[in-house]
Formats: structure tokens, C-alpha cells, sequence
């Protein structure tokens, strides 16, 4: 192995242990039907998410769960929302800008050069895209909105207190990220991760589950995205 290729992985390995908070997936048997239903969900959901870049409590709580197989990543969130904002829209609409939605942006090698992020609304309209860094601190970026996540699915259900959104990620479609280092994880892999929430309501806040020390960047901080770590059962 060459020096610089040890080097590189030396400092993720490094960069892993200086998040302050790892989040852990546990591995579950079953699959899980993806239909904004969470009655079914068997592990526990993490939040209150929080202000983004102060950590001040948020004025409608979000909730969210992790869990994985040997194919996919699992992601639920619960979202209390008084007045949803958005409506159905096409395939890889910039709802972002418009509509209430909750995100998450997974980058597995943890290098920030290159990560994934999906969006989904509360009428499940998604999109999926990759960033790609073009700054040291990654304050510019590169969007590759034609980035499409082959079995990908998403659904959002409106309930009586917001609405809940359930994503399957097959990990097959990440292997094949371009310089992404991707491979399927196993007990004890770590991610740099975060998941996200933008709520129009009646005040727009950008939230987080792990909130941020820096003010740059709004949501494009992977220095700061929190670890996912796989496990084979609920800690």
C-alpha cells in the first residue's frame, strides 16, 4: 500500500474519533416495508433535533431511527408539524427551497469530498444528489442532481401531528460512487453522517440531530457530521 493511501486513511480514522456524538444502527432481520406507517418500527427513535448551528431547542420536534440489513439502510423520522408547508411536486424538485421536508447526507469514507445527500417532503416528493467538494473547508460545492439512487424509496404519511417519513438506501447503488470508498458495512463500520429537517412553518428553522459549532456552510459541513456506527443490536 502506498504511503500517501495509508496517510489518507490514518486521517479518517483519526478524523472518526474527534465527532462528539456517534449514533448507533442497530442490524435488524427483517425488511421493512416502506410506506410511512411506523407502527411496525422496532428500534428507538433519537432527538429532539435542535437549531443547526446553535443547538436551541426547535419550535416543533423531530425524531428520527436508524436500522440496517445485509441490502439497505433504513431511515424514519418523526415530524410534529401544526402547519406543513410544500405539496407534491416531481422527482428532484428543488423542494429544499420550498417545501418542509427532512434530509439526511451520508458520506462512508468520511474524506467530506464527496457525500450523498436525499430530501424527501411531507407528499413524499424526493431527490437525491451528490456533493462534491471543491473548497478545503467545503464551502463550495458541486451538485450532481442527475445522481439517481437506483431502489431508493421513499413515503411520507400525514398524520394528526405532522407527518412521518420512512427511506430504504441500498447500499449496491453506493459502491458505485465515483472515489467514494464505499463498501457494504458490517459490525462496528463507522459513517460521517447527519440528518436534517427545514420547517416552513410558522417560522423557518434548519435543524439538526447533531447540532454545529461553526455558523459557515449551513447544512454542508461534513467536518462536523456526527458517526454512524453499525452494530449488530440496539445499545
Amino acid at each position: 500500500m502506498k504511503i500517501n493511501t495509508i496517510v489518507g486513511l490514518l486521517g479518517v480514522m483519526l478524523s472518526l474519533t474527534a465527532y462528539s456524538q456517534s449514533i448507533h444502527i442497530p442490524k435488524i432481520a427483517e425488511k421493512l416495508t416502506i410506506d410511512g406507517d411506523l407502527s411496525d418500527w422496532k428500534t428507538s427513535f433519537s432527538g429532539a433535533f435542535v437549531i443547526h448551528n446553535s443547538g436551541a431547542k426547535a419550535t416543533q420536534h423531530t425524531f428520527v431511527s436508524l436500522s440496517w440489513n445485509e441490502e439497505n439502510l433504513y431511515v424514519a423520522y418523526r415530524s410534529i408539524d401544526s402547519q406543513i408547508v410544500g405539496k407534491p411536486q416531481s422527482k428532484d424538485s428543488e423542494i429544499y427551497k420550498t417545501d418542509d421536508l427532512v434530509e439526511i447526507f451520508i458520506d462512508p469514507d468520511g474524506d467530506g469530498q464527496n457525500y450523498i445527500e436525499i430530501g424527501v417532503n411531507a407528499f413524499s416528493t424526493n431527490y437525491d444528489m451528490l456533493i462534491k467538494c471543491i473548497s478545503p473547508e467545503c464551502g463550495g460545492w458541486k451538485t450532481a442532481s442527475g445522481f439517481d439512487i437506483p431502489g431508493l424509496e421513499t413515503v411520507s404519511k400525514i398524520t394528526s401531528e405532522g407527518f412521518c417519513t420512512e427511506i430504504k438506501i441500498p447500499f449496491s447503488v453506493l459502491e458505485k460512487i465515483q472515489n467514494g470508498h464505499f463498501s457494504k458495512p458490517k459490525n462496528g463500520t463507522k459513517w460521517i453522517a447527519n440528518v436534517f429537517r427545514i420547517d416552513y412553518g410558522n417560522k423557518t428553522e434548519y435543524l439538526a440531530l447533531q447540532s454545529y459549532k461553526s455558523l459557515k456552510f449551513g447544512f454542508h459541513q461534513p467536518e462536523e457530521f456526527a458517526v454512524f456506527e453499525f452494530v449488530e443490536r440496539e445499545k
